[in-house]
């Protein structure tokens, strides 16, 4: 048994896929129904194979309940050589700065972002003292 992708809810499809696409690289693989005209499109990031799938349902679908940022899901993490330059493209393509943390683990650069429906994603570009897996794993 393996994860294979993860799913969020997005309002607006088409303004998801600009900011999935275009602003953090990932790629189409493929689209689909979902019950009561909803529709999905998964997407991959091919430097890494994860995968992220955008699901959108219209109004009066049992599966648009109001939307609410972030239930269920605290952020998605995304690394990167050029976090400042990363969130700038962001910023472009829908997204908003919302955090520049320091992060005591050694990441030299930390920018949360968020999407157009309000879920954050975390921008890191690692310094010198990345943690290992191990020690990550104890954290």
């Amino acid at each position: 048994m393996g994860l294979i992708y993860f799913g969020i809810r997005v309002t607006d499809l088409a303004r998801s896929l600009d900011f999935y696409t275009q602003g953090l690289g990932l790629e189409e693989l493929r689209r689909g129904r979902l019950p009561h005209g909803g529709r999905r499109v998964l997407l991959v990031d091919r430097g890494t194979s994860q995968r992220l799938e955008l699901n959108w349902y219209p109004k009066g679908s049992p599966y648009a309940a109001p939307y609410v940022a972030g239930e269920g899901l605290d952020h998605l993490g995304y690394s990167t050589g050029h976090a400042p330059e990363m969130a700038r493209r962001l910023v472009e393509h829908g997204g908003k700065i919302v955090l520049t943390p320091t992060d005591p683990l050694g990441v030299r650069q930390n920018f949360y972002v968020e999407d157009p429906d309000g879920n954050w994603i975390e921008l890191m570009a690692w310094g010198s003292r990345r943690p290992s897996r191990r020690r990550a794993s104890k954290l």
